[in-house]
């Protein structure tokens, strides 16, 4: 019944085209993250409707993505994050299930908190040690290609919208799961909402409408999150707070 209302209400957005929405594209921002159960979203959606729009391409609004995330033998990346340290990378190939494009990312955190990510276009395909993409991840981060191997999928169905004045972008992912050889997690009760915007004083209008629905930022990565579910013993003593919070937004999952 929720999946259903969802499909109802993003139908009734007016659209924004890709090309119209170039300018709020902000791979260099800062970004709000907040999580909350599947069945408020709905309401969330109808008080957004009036003062945003919502990406369609080739008439799809939910657009199935991807990730294929890099890391050392030894989760370099991940225990960066863990341990607080800013300046820090992460580093993955994302698939656009809807089109089949793929891109090579680099994401970089800087010590005043500003997210810059660069990426090129690949593919077909997730060859990350072809020279294209070896030379980008030199040039773009401080590790060196030969020393970085998968480390997990995480995959996710986005609805993206815009604010009518273009100066927000939000991001709602539904049906997020990790996976990783034959192991695989998902966590279908939960949502991730970002908004993404040039500054934090620009984060005003959607993280409103969320405060009014009382839901509250939290720092949350996807990576990490799924580094901790599909490898139970690696450290994450920092992280436990946020998995418990998880779990009391989605029953299934078994935590704690």
């Amino acid at each position: 019944m929720t999946a259903e209302r969802i499909g109802q209400l993003i139908r009734t957005f007016k659209p924004i085209s890709l090309t119209e929405m170039d300018s709020v594209k902000l791979m260099t921002r800062s970004d709000q993250k907040y999580t909350c159960r599947i069945d408020q979203l709905p309401a969330i959606l109808e008080a957004a409707r009036p003062d945003f729009r919502i990406l369609e391409i080739n008439g799809v609004r939910l657009r199935g993505y991807e990730s294929l995330y890099l890391d050392t033998a030894d989760h370099r990346m991940y225990l960066a994050h863990h341990n607080g340290h800013l300046n820090r990378y992460k580093i993955r190939i994302r698939e656009y299930q809807n089109s089949h494009e793929f891109f090579l990312e680099v994401k970089f955190k800087d010590n005043h908190r500003k997210t810059t990510k660069k990426r090129i276009s690949i593919g077909p395909g997730r060859n990350y040690r072809q020279k294209t993409c070896s030379d980008f991840i030199q040039a773009n981060s401080t590790f060196s290609p030969e020393t970085l191997e998968p480390a997990l999928f995480s995959a996710f169905d986005r609805i993206t919208l815009v604010n009518n004045v273009l100066q927000e972008r939000i991001t709602i992912d539904i049906n997020p799961s990790w996976h990783h050889g034959d192991q695989r997690v998902a966590l279908p009760g939960i949502v991730i909402i970002e908004v993404k915007a040039v500054r934090k004083s620009s984060i005003q209008g959607f993280g409103h409408l969320l405060r009014e629905a009382r839901i509250h930022p939290v720092r949350l990565s996807k990576y990490c999150t799924g580094t901790i579910l599909l490898y139970p013993n690696i450290k994450h003593n920092r992280f436990k707070v946020k998995m418990l919070q998880l779990a009391k937004l989605d029953k299934t999952l078994a935590y704690g």
